[in-house]
């Protein structure tokens, strides 16, 4: 039986072809997994290929298939039109690294002419060059620099990498090494690439392999493959994520990362291993929003195509419907108070009570995060609580004339008949403590930064004293609409089960530095645990462009001006997004 694989270089140069010419490489693609030695197949052996295993495959006049052929084995490897599929070809070989053992694509060096080569210059200018731009990794040895996935061909031109050409090199080198090396550059050492040597190792089933081949089974799964390229990020994992992902903790767990490191792909292969490893067992993949629980729901379905059922015990919801559901089915009906309903009876009590100098909206964020939060009923448990996260701070005189108005909020609240979600979480909680059968054996939070301190004394309760039970993704430089509190004093406690992402997919090395500069390099909770934002990009980018305006016509105009710039550059309108600070603007 021929083995079928994709390569990710192939689904990257077909989402840059046309839809139409799209059409023909799927239908080309679909008869060479139906049958590769067909009649109509039309395979061009590449002698001008350093690796003689290439071939192309006529799609149409102009468009070539680019596979990698071997008995037993085929590979779709690129395509593109003609001249340009045939270059790619003649600048790639496949092999398998000889000290990790891992299958790549590599990058034939003779044949690149994009590393910059150095012009000639005098004895004094060229210490002078040194010294401005140091060798980034002269000093390693070989074998370090194998033992990180670079091939071996590449070794001096890694050696002779600087702080400005670095971007240059690792853009021709296989994703592990490329990974490797941006972490020593920013002083960071990584872990060597796993090792799979030995005649009964395949190549193509070393971690690192995995993340840019796949193995496609079977017609269906090639349709989802060819319809949407597969999200690398969302189906193959870094071995550091899959060490996360796939690991069983003794207790609560949680991983971290800045925005693009992969925290909620993390989340999504937890939950479906949970599935996978427990037949019996429910799994709840939990956020904050609607919204994002669609969005997750979709990549879920993504990375189970090929194993729907097991979609049948992973519940994806809003932690906020899936509250509202348990209490109808375990307690009864419930009218919510929703936030106009609070900051209407807060706007009532200003006027039968003395709220001093304090706002409408700053009582209500007294409400929300400090009292209804905390279930606080009494004056004395309010003038007594640390209210963290809350950056006025107040003395009893005055937290007596913001109690005299947050008072009265839940005497009318009992009068309407009205609970707060905090009131339900809360009522939940109490219901399901020590409750023989929970309804879901394990809970996946994405986006726990997030979480009120409600909803996290509410999972606390449905984990119990179970290992693995709950498990945590989320950024604290990202955190919107809570203020921050102790986890461990709601009993949820991660120490020695914290990890932190620090591989960045999405953003570009430019992008992502001009952005850490808004935030400090580590953040930490109110339970003294770190988070490093530290991360590095894996690919390169253009530089942002920052401008300045003295008016604020002058600033659309000149907003106006770019956007037809980029129109005629061939950039699509629905390629370009506008951000604005206010729903106004």
């Amino acid at each position: 039986m021929t083995a079928f694989r994709i390569a990710d270089t192939f689904t990257d140069s077909l989402a840059r072809l046309t839809g139409e010419e799209q059409k023909a490489v799927k239908t080309t693609a679909f008869d060479l997994q139906l049958d590769p030695a067909a009649p109509g197949m039309s395979f061009h052996k590449l002698d001008k290929a350093k690796d003689r295993n290439f071939w192309s495959v006529r799609v149409s006049r102009d468009i070539r298939l680019i596979v990698h052929r071997m008995p037993g084995s085929l590979m779709l490897c690129y395509v593109a039109h003609h001249d340009k599929a045939y270059a790619w070809a003649e600048r790639r070989k496949l092999e398998v690294h000889p000290t990790t053992g891992a299958a790549q694509l590599v990058e034939v060096r003779e044949r690149v002419e994009e590393i910059t080569v150095p012009k000639y210059v005098h004895h004094e200018e060229q210490a002078l060059a040194r010294a401005a731009s140091p060798l980034l990794f002269a000093h390693l040895p070989d074998e370090t620099l194998l033992s990180y996935g670079v091939p071996a061909e590449w070794l001096a031109d890694v050696r002779a990498t600087t702080d400005e050409s670095i971007f240059e090199v690792v853009e021709h080198l296989p994703r592990e090494a490329a990974e490797a090396l941006l972490d020593l550059a920013v002083g960071v050492t990584p872990a060597p690439a796993p090792t799979e040597i030995g005649p009964a190792a395949d190549p193509f089933e070393h971690v690192d392999a995995q993340r840019r081949f796949r193995v496609i089974t079977d017609v269906e799964e090639l349709a989802r493959a060819m319809d949407a390229p597969w999200d690398k990020w969302a189906v193959f994992l870094h071995p550091a994520q899959r060490d996360v992902a796939e690991r069983r903790f003794n207790g609560p767990a949680r991983v971290s990362g800045s925005a693009g490191t992969g925290k909620t792909v993390v989340a999504l292969h937890r939950a479906v291993n949970h599935a996978t490893r427990d037949p019996e067992g429910r799994v709840l993949l939990a956020t904050f929003s609607t919204t994002l629980a669609n969005a997750l729901r979709i990549s879920l379905r993504r990375l189970i195509g090929s194993e729907p059922r097991l979609g049948d015990r992973i519940e994806v919801s809003a932690l906020d419907d899936v509250a509202l559901r348990l209490y109808k089915r375990n307690i009864g009906k419930v009218k919510v108070a929703i936030e106009a309903d609070i900051m209407s009876i807060i706007g009532d009590a200003m006027f039968r009570a003395d709220p001093g100098k304090f706002t409408a909206a700053f009582l209500g964020a007294e409400w929300s995060h400090v009292v209804d939060a905390w279930r606080l009923e009494s004056w004395e448990a309010y003038r007594d609580v640390a209210r963290l996260g809350r950056r006025t701070r107040l003395p009893e005189k005055q937290r007596a004339q913001i109690w005299s108005v947050l008072d009265i909020v839940h005497a009318e609240l009992r009068e309407r008949g009205l609970m707060t979600m905090a009131g339900l979480y809360d009522a939940l909680a109490t219901r399901m403590a020590g409750m023989r059968n929970p309804p879901f054996e394990y809970v996946v939070v994405d986006e726990a930064q997030d979480l009120s301190v409600p909803q996290l004394r509410f999972l606390a309760v449905i984990a119990g004293d179970r290992p693995d039970a709950l498990f945590f993704s989320g950024d604290l430089g990202q955190r919107i609409f809570q203020s921050p509190f102790s986890w461990r004093q709601l009993g949820v406690d991660v120490r020695g089960r914290s990890s932190t992402l620090r591989v960045n997919y999405r953003t570009s090395h430019q992008i992502r530095s001009q952005a850490d500069r808004l935030l400090d390099a580590s953040v930490a909770d109110v339970d003294g645990d770190d988070e490093s934002r530290h991360a590095v990009s894996v690919f390169n980018g253009t530089e942002p462009v920052v401008k300045t305006y003295g008016t604020e016509a002058e600033e659309n105009a000149g907003v106006a001006d770019y956007l037809r710039a980029r129109i005629e550059d061939d950039v699509l309108p629905s390629e370009i997004a506008v951000f604005v600070r206010s729903a106004a603007q």
